[in-house]
C-alpha cells in the first residue's frame, strides 16, 4: 500500500514538474502571445485592412537563390529606389554589396573601419546609414557611380551607446522618409526599437540635434526572441521587423501593434524549405518583399496579383 502512494506522489511530481518546463519553455519563446495573435490574425483575415500590408498573402517566387561570387555571409537589405537595386553588407570582410532584384551581384565596395557592419539603409539619392554593431555606431555614407570604397573616419557618426552587449547590438535599420525618422533594431536582450529624430543631419547648416526615443512599454509587445532587420512601408505607415530565430516577419502598425505576418517556415507561404538565417529584408515601390539569409540566399516574395499582373 505504501509503495503505490509512493508511485502516486512520484507521478504527480513528475507531472507537475513538466508543466513546470512547459510552461518555462512557453514563456521563453513567447507562445502563448504567439498564439493568441494567430487566432486574431485569423479572426481578421476578412476584414480586408486596407492600411494593412497583409503579409500572410505573400508567396515565394525565388527561393534559397545563391549569390553567385559572394562566399562571405550577408546581413541586412535596403532598396534603393533610385537604382532600382539592393543593397546588403558583409562583415567577415566588410564591403557593401549592390544586388540585382533578382539577386544577381552587381558590384562591391570595401568598407574601413566600420567595425561590425550589420545594416545598411536607404536614406536619400546617393545616401545611406550603415551600423557598426558591437560600438552602436550610425555612419552616413555616400555613394555614386565611382565609388570603390568608403572610410568610416571620413564620414559623420552617432554613437547610441545604449546597453552595450556585445554581439546583440545594432541588427536593424529603416528610414520613414515623409517624417525623417531612422527606426534601429536592437537585436535582443532586451529586444528595443529605438526611433531617432536628427540623424542622418540632412541640412549641415543646421545644429547638430539628435531625439532617441525608446518607447519599451511598446517593444514588450513583441513576442518574437530577436530582431535582424527591419523595412518601413511608405505607404501604410508601418514597420515590418524580421526574427530570425521565430522564424518571422511581422508586420506593427503605429502603435506598434503586430497585425500580419509571414512565417519563413518550410510549407509555409511557398517555401518548400524553411529560411535558415533570415538577415535583411527590404521592400521596393510595387510592394515586392525581398529576403537575404546567411550565408548568401537570396528570397523574393510576391502577392498573388502582382504575380498575375506580370
Amino acid at each position: 500500500m505504501r509503495d503505490h502512494f509512493t508511485l502516486k506522489r512520484l507521478l504527480l511530481s513528475l507531472v507537475v514538474l513538466a508543466l513546470l518546463l512547459l510552461g518555462l519553455f512557453a514563456q521563453e519563446y513567447r507562445l502563448f502571445e504567439r498564439a493568441w495573435f494567430n487566432v486574431q490574425q485569423w479572426q481578421q483575415a476578412g476584414n480586408g485592412q486596407q492600411a494593412s500590408v497583409l503579409l500572410a498573402d505573400y508567396q515565394v517566387d525565388i527561393e534559397a537563390k545563391e549569390i553567385e561570387g559572394l562566399n562571405d555571409d550577408v546581413s541586412a537589405l535596403t532598396y534603393d529606389p533610385d537604382r532600382n537595386s539592393l543593397f546588403t553588407v558583409t562583415n567577415q570582410k566588410p564591403q557593401l554589396i549592390e544586388l540585382s532584384l533578382e539577386g544577381e551581384l552587381l558590384r562591391r565596395i570595401d568598407l574601413h573601419g566600420f567595425g561590425d557592419a550589420e545594416a545598411v539603409e536607404y536614406i536619400s539619392q546617393g545616401l545611406y546609414v550603415i551600423t557598426d554593431e558591437r560600438l552602436q555606431r550610425l555612419i552616413k555614407v555616400r555613394v555614386d557611380e565611382t565609388t570603390t570604397e568608403l572610410h568610416a573616419d571620413q564620414a559623420q557618426q552617432f554613437s547610441l551607446g545604449i546597453g552595450l552587449n556585445g554581439n546583440k547590438g545594432f541588427e536593424g535599420l529603416a528610414y520613414d522618409s515623409v517624417g525623417q525618422r531612422l527606426f534601429v533594431a536592437k537585436e535582443r536582450d532586451p529586444i528595443r526599437i529605438y526611433e531617432i529624430h536628427g540623424f542622418p543631419q540632412r541640412d549641415p547648416q543646421r545644429p547638430f540635434a539628435v531625439h532617441v526615443v525608446d518607447d519599451q512599454q511598446r517593444d514588450a509587445g513583441l513576442f518574437v526572441r530577436d530582431l535582424s532587420s527591419l523595412q518601413f512601408d511608405e505607404r501604410s505607415g508601418h514597420l515590418l521587423a524580421l526574427s530570425d530565430e521565430s522564424r518571422l516577419v511581422l508586420e506593427l502598425n503605429v502603435e506598434g501593434k503586430p497585425i500580419s505576418s509571414l512565417s519563413l517556415l518550410r510549407g509555409r507561404n511557398g517555401l518548400k524549405r524553411g529560411v535558415p538565417q533570415g538577415e535583411g529584408i527590404a521592400m521596393d515601390n510595387q510592394g515586392v518583399l525581398y529576403l537575404v539569409s546567411e550565408p548568401n540566399l537570396f528570397y523574393r516574395f510576391r502577392k498573388p496579383e502582382a504575380v498575375a499582373a506580370d
